[in-house]
C-alpha cells in the first residue's frame, strides 16, 4: 500500500551488501532503512546540514527489524519509509523493503528522539517539521516492546576500541555499527529472523566496548558496555 507521506527509492542488491551466500546481510538491510530515512529528510529540507545548523538531531532509540527473507545479488528492491506518529519529543517510523513482486522481504518499526544537541537533552520538534513528514498508517506487524529484558547470566567477552570507521556525522558510533559488532561477537551462521535494538547512549571514537552475551537455541542477547559495565546498546537476535 502506497501512503501519501511515504518516501521510496529503488535499488539492486550490490556485491558490497552480500555475504558468502550471495544474499544481503542484516546490516545491509539496516543500512537501507537508515539511508531511506536520511534521503527523505534531505528531500524535505530537514537533513543533516539543517539539523546541524539548528543544533538538533533525530536520535534512534530502538529498532525492531523483521526479515522475511534476504534478497540476493542483483535482485531489484524498493525501499520505503514513512512516519507513523509524533508524540512530544518522540517519533515513530516504519520501513519496508519490497521485492520485484511487491512482497515484503523485510520491514521495521523504530522509535526516535528529537534532541537539542547543544544542551544534550530531548526537545519537542517544531510543528513545521512534523507536518512536513506527515503521518501514515502503521504496518500490520507483531509489535514488540522496545525494552529488551536482560538475562540474569551473561558471558563477558574481550573489549575492543571504537575506531573512526564506526563513527557517523553525529560523531557517534553509527546505529548499524552496534548491530555489526553484536553479530560478530555472537558468531552464528543461523539467519536472523528478527532484530531488536535498544540504544542507551552514544559511544565515541576512542571508547572501549565490552560485549556481554547470552545465547540459546532460539535467540541471543548482546549487551555492549563501557568499562564500567554501563550499556551503550542492547541487541537481540531471534533465529529463523
Amino acid at each position: 500500500m502506497q501512503r501519501s507521506n511515504q518516501y521510496s527509492f529503488g535499488s539492486r542488491i550490490r556485491f558490497s551488501e552480500i555475504d558468502h551466500t550471495k544474499q544481503i546481510t542484516l546490516p545491509g538491510i539496516v543500512n537501507y532503512f537508515q539511508d531511506c530515512s536520511i534521503f527523505q529528510s534531505e528531500k524535505l529540507g530537514y537533513g543533516i546540514e539543517y539539523l546541524k545548523e539548528h543544533k538538533r538531531a533525530w536520535v534512534l532509540s530502538s529498532w525492531q527489524v523483521v526479515a522475511e527473507r534476504y534478497p540476493k545479488l542483483g535482485e531489484g528492491v524498493k525501499v520505503s519509509t514513512w512516519a507513523v506518529d509524533f508524540k512530544g519529543m518522540f517519533g515513530n517510523r516504519n520501513f519496508s523493503i519490497e521485492d520485484e513482486n511487491g512482497e515484503y522481504a523485510a520491514y521495521a518499526n523504530s522509535l526516535w528522539v528529537y534532541m537539542d544537541t547543544e544542551r544534550g537533552r530531548p526537545a519537542r520538534p517544531p510543528v513545521q517539521e512534523t507536518e512536513a513528514y506527515g503521518t501514515g498508517e502503521a504496518l500490520k506487524m507483531d509489535y514488540a516492546s522496545r525494552k529488551i529484558k536482560l538475562p540474569e547470566e551473561m558471558e563477558k567477552f574481550p573489549g575492543f576500541p571504537v575506531r573512526k570507521c564506526h563513527i557517523d556525522t553525529n560523531e557517534h558510533v553509527n546505529n548499524c555499527q552496534y548491530v555489526q559488532m553484536a553479530l560478530e561477537t555472537v558468531d552464528e551462521d543461523r539467519r536472523v529472523r528478527q532484530l531488536r535494538a535498544e540504544y542507551k547512549r552514544s559511544a565515541v571514537c576512542g571508547d572501549t566496548i565490552i560485549p556481554e552475551i547470552y545465547k540459546d537455541e532460539t535467540h541471543a542477547v548482546v549487551k555492549l558496555c563501557d568499562t564500567n559495565d554501563s550499556p551503550y546498546a542492547v541487541i537481540e537476535f531471534t533465529w529463523e
